[in-house]
């Protein structure tokens, strides 16, 4: 008999952990093809969210959106005449059928997912591979001990739903099948694509069409959703194990059978292993960049984010450059964003006729992402060539008006916003109304609009362009005196959050920080000293920066309950790991090098996360209370942007 290799992974739940189903329910996996499709669902294999899949991919000929083609394969195994149901699901009420983690022995997250199992005397893998550079996932399994007799039965169970609903049994569903080599083709509704299910070995396939009802997400009923649906099985795919190796693949193409193992072998050998806290977030990182129709893009986070022009701006320094070091690959992220401006704005979501452009500060985080491109490849003397004349469109949109009342009051300051509309960052909305709505001028937009104000001269003055300097210098000169009396308080000691006529609102949040974190800043030192000061005393926890001060009487320390009140929640003290990459530039231009050993020990706070909540990856957020219980999506890209960014910038500094 072969033994199971006992040397422990970086990664690694045993036996005792994959048992208890109320701990490994709540950890979950995301693995992603470059093309945009993925497989997510927790340690178990069970879905708790509809969210969660074996094969996900967009539908262009549907809306455009991802959606959940196969749930799961719901896979049985009989050795020597004994019967082993493998999968987990719950039903209504609660119920577990069947319990396939009763044969879990351990799950490692290295390379790839790899489930060990033991049934009966019998030690068997299961590992995961998504590949690459196309729409298929391979599983292989691999039997350790000898046997008399294998085979594996996959009844897969077919959603072919957007990943926001749910389907429930209709008459519209396609069950007819189509044959292909060792495999069958499924496609249930118009204007999907189709899908091969194919074996490594050669089937035995009987069509037999047949509703499972009531299956529950817990996870969606937590969070104030419907929680049930019905899944469909079209028939049940029998393969007898020749070796002890079987391979099966799920893809939008049929594949050769005899090239399965072939193709998983070598996109294996093309896989970064996850063996360490940085090796999770670089694979994290990659994960997050597709390609599709011919356009490079950051999805915003998974399981449920597409793009976010913010978002993009925001982490693509850290994707792309810091230590990842790929500055052509964020160059091609920005240049794609830049087909779709319009009124010198970017999409906040969607795109082409469903972009909705209601961010006030993407344009603005695009000048920073620039600066950080320029900055790395050291390519300052060609960006006015190439973006000056998108930079100018940005900046005059901006002073003479654009949409959502985003324009340039006559003391320079960018005010934004009206009755029921949130355009920064804090754009939570419940029943018609924001929670933040910071309508007025905002002092991160102020910041950010005077960082791109300067960064623009600096470029212009290296193109020697004198008519942009001379129209926009005045305003760059007079612009610091201007911020300090707008939002400066020396009897509150810090910034004010926004301003808007006679009124200024000083509850203590983050964005003062980054107003103070950029490279040029309308502000002096010592009030720098202060904004950081005050951050550190009253947001900053060891899993990112508050959203607000716990001293304020409308801070809200944990992030849940029904989607209404996770709203209310989200941007009133709620915790943002992303905040720690403005935090740790201001803390690093203000104190230099003394500051790196505070930053390096932010970072490696998040080792721990490695093994929980969304595994080898970065939470959305966490609550604002200890423990800093992780929330929101499992996997958030300017949250893996921000420790590799500060991460980077400990290396540079040391």
């Amino acid at each position: 008999m072969q033994k199971i290799i006992t040397k422990m992974s970086y990664i690694e739940f045993d036996k005792t952990e994959l048992v208890n189903i109320p701990f490994s329910k709540k950890k979950e996996i995301v693995r992603c093809s470059r093309t945009g499709a993925f497989a997510t669902t927790t340690l178990l294999g069970l879905n708790t969210r509809k969210y969660h899949g074996l094969f996900i991919l967009p539908q262009e000929k549907v809306d455009g959106e991802r959606h959940v083609l196969v749930s799961s394969l719901n896979e049985s195994i009989v050795i020597d005449d004994m019967e082993f149901h493998l999968g987990m699901h719950q039903y209504r009420g609660g119920v577990y059928d069947p319990k396939g983690n009763k044969y879990l022995q351990k799950f490692v997250a290295d390379t790839i997912p790899v489930y060990y199992f033991r049934v009966g005397r019998f030690n068997f893998t299961k590992e995961l591979l998504f590949s690459d550079h196309s729409e298929r996932l391979i599983i292989k399994y691999t039997i350790l001990d000898d046997f008399e007799s294998a085979s594996f039965q996959f009844q897969p169970l077919l959603a072919f739903r957007q990943i926001h609903q749910l389907t429930h049994k209709n008459d519209q569903v396609n069950t007819n099948f189509d044959t292909v080599q060792n495999g069958v083709k499924y496609c249930l509704y118009d204007n999907y694509t189709p899908i091969y299910l194919q074996s490594s070995e050669n089937i035995d396939y009987q069509h037999n069409p047949n509703w499972y009802y009531n299956f529950e997400y817990e996870e969606e009923l937590n969070r104030g959703y419907d929680g049930h649906e019905d899944l469909i099985n079209l028939g049940s795919i029998n393969v007898s194990v020749k070796s002890k190796e079987l391979y099966f693949s799920i893809g939008t193409e049929p594949i050769d059978p005899q090239d399965i193992a072939k193709i998983f072998n070598e996109e294996l050998n093309g896989h970064r292993s996850r063996n360490s806290f940085l090796h999770c977030l670089q694979n994290a990182a990659e994960q997050f960049i597709i390609e599709r129709n011919g356009k490079t893009q950051i999805i915003a986070g998974y399981p449920w984010f597409g793009r976010w022009g913010r978002d993009t701006f925001i982490s693509v320094a850290g994707l792309t450059l810091s230590v990842v070091n790929k500055p052509q690959l964020c160059k091609t992220i920005i240049d794609d964003m830049l087909s779709e401006m319009k009124d010198g704005l970017f999409p906040n979501i969607g795109s082409g006729d469903q972009a909705a452009y209601n961010s006030v500060d993407a344009p603005l985080w695009f000048f920073r992402a620039l600066q950080q491109y320029a900055s790395y490849t050291h390519s300052e003397k060609k960006i006015w060539k190439e973006y000056g004349q998108v930079m100018k469109d940005i900046l005059n949109a901006y002073r003479n008006g654009s949409m959502y009342n985003i324009k340039m009051l006559e003391n320079g300051l960018i005010y934004a916003g009206k009755e029921g509309v949130a355009l920064t960052w804090m754009d939570a909305v419940v029943d018609g109304k924001p929670i933040t709505p910071r309508t007025g001028c905002a002092v991160e937009i102020n910041g950010l609009w005077y960082n791109a104000i300067q960064f623009s001269i600096e470029m212009a003055h290296l193109a020697k362009d004198r008519v942009f300097i001379e129209a926009w210098e005045p305003l760059a000169k007079s612009f610091p005196a201007t911020f300090k009396e707008t939002f400066w308080s020396k009897e509150m000691g810090y910034l004010a959050d926004f301003v808007n006529g006679d009124y200024k609102n000083f509850q203590v949040r983050p964005n003062m920080m980054i107003a103070v974190s950029l490279p040029y800043v309308p502000i002096s030192e010592k009030i720098r000293q202060l904004v950081l000061k005050k951050t550190c005393e009253e947001l900053l926890t060891e899993k990112g920066i508050r959203t607000l001060s716990p001293n304020d009487p409308e801070y809200k320390g944990h992030y849940q309950g029904n989607q209404a009140e996770r709203d209310a929640a989200y941007h009133q003290g709620t915790c943002w790991p992303w905040l720690l990459a403005p935090f740790s530039d201001g803390m690093l231009a203000v104190y230099g090098k003394t500051a790196v050993p505070f930053i390096e020990n932010i970072f490696y706070k998040f080792d721990s996360c490695m093994k929980d909540y969304g595994i080898s990856s970065i939470c959305e957020i966490t609550d604002g209370d200890p423990p800093f219980k992780p929330n929101g999506c499992i996997s958030q890209a300017w949250s893996v942007a921000a420790l590799l960014y500060l991460k980077w910038q400990v290396d540079r500094m040391k």
